[in-house]
């Protein structure tokens, strides 16, 4: 559904209620200009086009630096913000996409970023509910917390695992892979470099039960976020190439993360392409080891979050032929990825949600076509996608760090 007021007459309209346009730099120090939207407008008004028989609407516009989504054990929005040092959640107790308030479940941490909520299948004294832990990964730890979902509430339990701290890439993200280990994500220290610490530029499993810590991918410059493909099981993640190649090169990537793989960082990028001007001279043997780019993307579009759109039948029949209610059939398994944008790109590009449509096999099907536009304009930069999840119904939930919202986009 594409908003039908031009861009300018927007601006124009949103500065008379009380919009102000500020800077503010981006995590590697560039500055780019952000529009502060009014809140009594932006229900109507908000800058974004998305597909024909879907709206996009405001959640919140006060979580400032919003990364990482996620449902606690009984489905209340939880986001981290990382600037802050703080996990908050979003109650709608009556479900109508407004947040009723913002609840800080946890303060005081170390740029926290990835967070997940794993309970104990086994009752504890009558609720499924007891026994509930909240993971945490901070830039330095990974922590577990004693959560009750009633009350939202977090008492510290243990650390389980320490992580490297300093140079670039400070986020750390929390993936639970299906034999009960817990991934972590950890980025390079740095653009291009062969790293001292081999926890660097990898994802790694934690076994929950030893607090054992080991490589799970390595190879892998800034996979920031993760997800598990629902047909096979497979774990996916979008990963960000080098700066300094110029506007074109390297691609940014999709891999399929397989346990014991090197994806070539910082010796090769996208389809084992040698890195020429990092590392002269003669491509070295062990090339045939690293396991190329799933999917290639356009340079410096900085892909984070990912998520696969759920098989989704309708609830209602009867309108729009049958499809009312639901994610389109045609849209089943796809994969949607946040394109968080450039930062040192000539002409910017990114600032949008991409839909990839895929096959049974996981493999590409066409070109990848725009879901969510409007981030980006004639008068700057709007907001900066971050995480998304896909909800059965139609129903897509987006964060925005630039912007410090939460976006909802559903089937209408």
């Amino acid at each position: 559904m594409k908003i039908g007021v031009p861009l300018l007459a927007l601006v124009l309209v949103l500065t008379g209620a009380g919009v102000y346009l500020f800077t503010q730099r981006d995590q590697f120090g560039s500055a780019l200009p952000l529009l502060k939207l009014a809140p009594a407008l932006i229900e109507d008004d908000l800058p974004f086009s998305v597909p024909d028989g879907f709206a996009v609407s405001l959640v919140s516009d006060d979580v400032p630096g919003a990364r990482v989504l996620g449902r606690d054990p009984i489905g209340t929005l939880v986001v981290s913000l990382t600037s802050l040092g703080t996990l908050v959640a979003l109650p709608d107790a009556d479900a109508d996409g407004r947040i009723d308030s913002i609840e800080t479940i946890l303060e005081g941490l170390d740029s926290p970023h990835g967070f997940t909520f794993l309970c104990d299948p086994t009752p504890v004294e009558g609720s499924p509910l007891q026994g509930c832990r909240l993971y945490v990964a901070e830039e330095g730890a990974v922590t577990s917390y004693v959560y009750d979902a009633d009350t939202r509430t977090a008492q510290f339990d243990e650390k389980i695992a320490d992580l490297p701290e300093g140079g670039g890439h400070s986020t750390r993200t929390l993936l639970p892979h299906p034999d009960g280990r817990l991934l972590v994500s950890i980025g390079s220290s740095c653009n291009v470099c062969e790293e001292s610490d081999e926890r660097r530029a990898a994802i790694y499993a934690i076994d929950l039960s030893t607090k054992e810590m080991k490589p799970f991918a390595t190879g892998l410059r800034n996979t920031v976020f993760m997800a598990i493909e629902p047909v096979s099981g497979a774990i996916w993640g979008t990963d960000m190439g080098r700066d300094f190649l110029g506007d074109d090169l390297p691609p940014d990537e999709v891999n399929i993360l397989r346990e014991g793989s090197w994806y070539g960082w910082p010796w090769f990028y996208g389809k084992n392409t040698f890195d020429e001007k990092s590392r002269p001279g003669v491509v070295p043997s062990f090339v045939q080891d690293a396991s190329p780019s799933h999917l290639d993307i356009p340079a410096h579009s900085a892909p984070l979050g990912l998520a696969f759109v759920p098989e989704d039948p309708p609830r209602v029949a009867g309108a729009r032929g049958g499809e009312a209610g639901g994610w389109p059939e045609d849209m089943w398994y796809d994969l949607l990825v946040a394109y968080h944008g450039s930062w040192n790109r000539s002409s910017p590009t990114g600032y949008k949600i991409v839909r990839f449509p895929l096959d049974a096999r996981g493999m590409p099907e066409g070109p990848a076509v725009d879901f969510m536009t409007g981030f980006i304009g004639e008068s700057g930069i709007y907001g900066r996608p971050v995480d998304i999840i896909a909800m059965p119904g139609g129903s897509l939930w987006i964060s925005d760090d630039r912007a410090g919202a939460i976006y909802r986009i559903r089937r209408i």
